[in-house]
């Protein structure tokens, strides 16, 4: 279906990957993981044809139905999300005409192939959606009830996520290349999403840093190497490939570390016998010709010879050392790649409570609240987790707890101590001008230090002198993370905050929260993150919230 052939991308003098080799059958599913910045997105996008590689080429059919759904979404804010849909979809009449149209140019030019693949197409997507694929498709995302009037640029990060989704899989693609599919989708329709990939006949290549979701759907796992430059295949889904780099990880060091004992054994051999020679070079020397001449003579000449002989030995022993150290035999050191070094510092004494929602009620139109008379209470030390379906009123909650949102009835007491630390979904708050050192002068007192600071979260380089907007989703993420440890928050509110962070970020984040001496809520869908992250969960669903301790269908698997 698609092969890569030792592909290979270079910007401005540096190298994002190279010798790329790999290829994609019908129905394979394959996820690709790496590192923030390695280059996947820049992959997926060549052999999605939207940029060239520099060396290298793809191997594919022409006619072959690419599927391509890039990170962000930008649809034209004069449309409404109907009229998005139905561009799409073959219930639209104007597919109907132009199939009209291109048959009536077929009988004139009936040996025209560009026509024939146009009619072709055409009648696929009106056969598609008389087949009722389309409108399984729209029901399974949520699409088929929602307002048709509604401005696409009025939808929340999850419908947008969710749209531009349908829009993609209405293609009746053959191959699917996904970009972070998971980003802002509820629970609900990841579990949708992974039972559609596993089921179809598609092949499928997906970007991805939600461990629970390749776990479920890929069958190979591509690891994209930021220090060797290369793409490596293994096979079974990611916790298999997480398995398997962790053995060849620990045999490596292991045999590193036999390598290096022997490589000094063979030093201090190398020396012992460079003294030895020395020594009886010494020997011979000392050997004074006397009234026995010739006897004499005999013995340093044996003597010399031997320290020749010996000499020659050390310097045959250390040429086939240099030899050794520079062959392919030589086993390299494994490199630890850097991460992110995450740490809240300690926050100031905090109260028991830390904030009460009292018969709280939240929305924007007063007769139609989305959650009604929530009782709940964040205390000191909690860690809880805002879960639910998407529109169902989260980031409502958390906007109306800051202020920023009145709310409808009731009321939100915050303790006195309280420092709210607040990060958005959708990265507002960054200056698209300004740079990440300009953005930290605002905590500490001058560049050096700021930099100092913002290389902790893998900031180096020119980074940190960007504008925002030449910053990828995923370094974006880590300067909002970065300003939320300088603010020095003691309670922090985040939505939706591990969206387009790396796996490694993850971790570290997760490590950093469990740390964390003040009190935290925060609106999550990733659920392997949710069972190691949360002490409790606000399961937000049909205009109420409920304590859980478990998601539904998902065991703790907490160690």
């Amino acid at each position: 279906m698609l092969t890569v052939h030792s592909l290979s991308k270079t910007y401005n003098l540096q190298t994002l990957f190279e010798n790329v080799s790999f290829s994609l059958n019908p129905g394979e599913r394959k996820g690709l993981v790496g590192p923030n910045g390695c280059g996947k997105t820049t992959l997926v996008r060549i052999l999605a044809g939207l940029e060239p590689p520099t060396n290298g080429h793809i191997s594919r059919d022409p006619h072959l139905r690419i599927g391509y759904l890039p990170q962000g979404f930008d649809p034209d804010p004069r449309l409404t999300l109907g009229q998005v849909i139905d561009r799409h979809t073959g219930n639209n009449p104007a597919f109907e005409d132009k199939l009209a149209q291109v048959a009536e140019s077929l009988t004139h030019h009936p040996a025209n192939s560009a026509l024939q693949v146009q009619y072709d197409d055409i009648l696929r997507r009106i056969q598609f959606n008389q087949a009722g694929h389309a409108g399984r498709i729209l029901a399974g995302l949520g699409l088929d009830q929602a307002d048709p009037q509604l401005p696409v640029n009025k939808l929340s990060g999850g419908e947008q996520t969710r749209l531009s989704l349908a829009l993609v899989l209405l293609e009746d693609p053959q191959l699917l290349l996904l970009d972070e599919p998971t980003n802002h989708l509820d629970i609900s329709m990841l579990e949708w999403l992974e039972q559609w990939l596993t089921s179809c006949s598609c092949a499928a290549l997906v970007i991805s840093h939600d461990r629970a979701f390749l776990d479920n759907t890929v069958s190979h796992i591509l690891d994209m190497d930021p220090l060797k430059h290369r793409v490596r295949e293994f096979t079974g889904n990611y916790s298999a490939y997480l398995a398997q780099r962790e053995s060849e990880i620990e045999h490596q060091w292991s045999a590193y570390h036999d390598q290096q004992a022997e490589i000094r054994r063979i030093r201090m051999d190398i020396i012992r016998t460079r003294e030895q020679s020395k020594q009886t070079e010494r020997k011979a020397s000392s050997i004074r010709i006397g009234g026995e001449e010739m006897k004499q003579k005999g013995a340093k000449d044996y003597q010399q010879h031997i320290a020749k002989k010996v000499a020659r030995k050390a310097k045959s022993r250390q040429k086939k050392l240099e030899r050794y150290l520079e062959s392919d035999e030589l086993v390299e050191k494994p490199q630890d790649m850097r991460l992110l070094k995450l740490e809240f510092e300690p926050s100031d004494h905090l109260g028991r409570s830390v904030m009460r929602l009292d018969k709280l009620s939240i929305g924007f139109l007063p007769n139609q609240p989305l959650i009604s008379a929530i009782e709940l209470e964040l205390r000191a030390g909690q860690r809880i987790a805002l879960s639910g379906p998407n529109g169902c009123g989260k980031t409502t909650l958390l906007r109306t707890m800051l202020g920023k949102i009145p709310a409808l009835a009731g009321e939100v007491h915050m303790s006195s101590t309280a420092q709210l630390g607040y990060m958005a979904q959708d990265q507002a708050g960054l200056q698209p001008d300004q740079t990440a050192v300009q953005m930290m002068l605002a905590y500490y007192p001058n560049e050096t230090e700021a930099r100092s600071f913002l290389a902790k979260f893998l900031f180096t380089g020119d980074e940190p002198l960007k504008p925002i907007s030449l910053l990828s989703y995923g370094q974006r993420t880590r300067l909002l993370l970065a300003r939320l440890v300088a603010e020095g928050s003691n309670c922090l509110l985040l939505d939706e905050p591990i969206n387009h962070l790396d796996i490694p970020s993850r971790l570290q984040f997760e490590q950093a929260l469990s740390q964390f001496d003040g009190a935290v809520l925060a609106v999550v869908h990733d659920r392997y993150f949710i069972q190691r992250f949360a002490d409790e969960i606000w399961w937000v669903q049909d205009g109420d919230i409920q304590r859980v301790w478990e998601l539904p269908g998902v065991t703790s698997g907490r160690e």
